[in-house]
């Protein structure tokens, strides 16, 4: 009979991995009873074993990048728990306005470390690299692409659903003289939006996008949709409609999958992202059906695992910083670098998740609408 060892062996070596090899992709166990934890607990016990110490690998985003393009994921997924996270998706509605109100704790994990780890920009999703060298010149481009795309011009009544701490309801005001709505569902985020925002005709609310009032010449949504789970798309784009003027805009910024699923991975559900959900392609354009139109879809998902990638860079330059600013410990920090390198591997990859930003309206752009890369 193979031993749980030999099993992971042989699976990482399909990925051109080595157990105690020395490229930097390789792993390195430091506790013998590793393997066959993950062997009994799938990705789950990945991620906890990783945060335990019991494995280290030199450059986990290199390991993760060579994981994904083996599909070696699809071959540990037995485990348990997620297949009790598809039973309970299915029955119930993990994004339902009592629920979607769990995700507020990823986002109030502290500003002090998202200050540091997201630059001066204060942006938490997918940086736009084009012309960019640093982060905060990427991230700046980014809302400036977004604000183009909506052809954005002083006066206008402007949303944005899941506004974060508040940056591109900042540059929109600041650079094209509009009036912004923000809404969060995180104290944490509306406290420091509100300050970075003072000054401008920018109003921050705490509120789940199901209960927005009010009527706006462009709506926006950015790396909010995640957290909306295909049981709410169709609602969600409906109330997007309803909130949007006939001539208005709308700009949907979201990761998108190769494939349904009911859930995300179960390590970041549990540890990272509570409820979420990735959508596909497919699940979203069905959702807009004689809702909103489609003008422009835009793809830029490989930026994605440079934004990551310079996230870390920053969060671990800062950690001293960090974990003196609230109760972070050493267990915390892999917690969190285990994130953000397999997310950057994930889409360096390129097998499953991409970034899309989508511009639809609900009747359709007065004459020809110009695409803005």
């Amino acid at each position: 009979m193979a031993t749980a060892e030999s099993l992971i062996r042989g699976l990482l070596s399909e990925a051109g991995i080595t157990i105690n090899g020395n490229k930097p992709y390789d792993i390195k166990i430091n506790n013998p009873n590793m393997p066959k934890r993950v062997i009994s607990g799938g990705t789950l016990a990945l991620g906890e074993s990783y945060m335990d110490g019991w494995w280290d690998c030199k450059a986990l985003d290199q390991f993760f990048d060579r994981v994904f393009r083996a599909r070696l994921d699809a071959k540990i997924k037995g485990d348990k728990y997620l297949i009790l996270r598809l039973l309970a998706a299915k029955i119930v509605n993990l994004q339902n306005p009592i629920r979607a109100w769990k995700i507020a704790s990823h986002y109030n994990t502290g500003n002090f470390l998202y200050e540091k780890m997201l630059g001066k920009t204060m942006v938490y999703s997918c940086a736009y690299w084009k012309r960019a060298k640093t982060l905060d010149q990427a991230q700046e481009a980014k809302l400036d692409l977004i604000c183009k795309k909506l052809h954005l011009k002083p006066g206008m009544k402007v949303l944005d659903i899941g506004c974060g701490w508040g940056s591109l309801a900042r540059h929109a005001a600041k650079k094209y003289k509009v009036k912004v709505v923000g809404a969060t569902v995180s104290e944490e985020q509306a406290k420091l939006a509100r300050e970075l925002c003072k000054g401008l005709p920018v109003e921050i609310v705490v509120q789940d996008y199901r209960d927005i009032k009010g009527t706006f010449d462009r709506v926006m949504s950015v790396g909010m949709a995640e957290h909306v789970g295909s049981k709410n798309i169709r609602t969600y784009m409906k109330k997007v409609a309803s909130l949007l003027k006939d001539d208005g805009l709308f700009l949907y910024h979201s990761i998108v999958a190769r494939s349904p699923s009911a859930t995300v991975d179960p390590w970041i559900n549990k540890y990272i992202f509570p409820n979420g959900q990735l959508l596909t392609m497919g699940q979203i354009l069905t959702a807009t059906d004689g809702v909103l139109r489609s003008e422009d879809w835009h793809n830029f998902g490989t930026d994605y695992e440079k934004t990551l990638m310079a996230w870390h860079k920053n969060f671990s330059k800062h950690w001293e910083e960090i974990k003196k600013s609230g109760n972070y410990d050493e267990r915390f920090f892999r917690m969190w670098s285990y994130y953000l390198f397999s997310c950057a591997g994930i889409f360096r990859s390129r097998q499953y998740h991409q970034v899309y930003q989508g511009v639809l309206t609900k009747y359709g752009f007065t004459g020809s609408y110009e695409a803005v890369r």
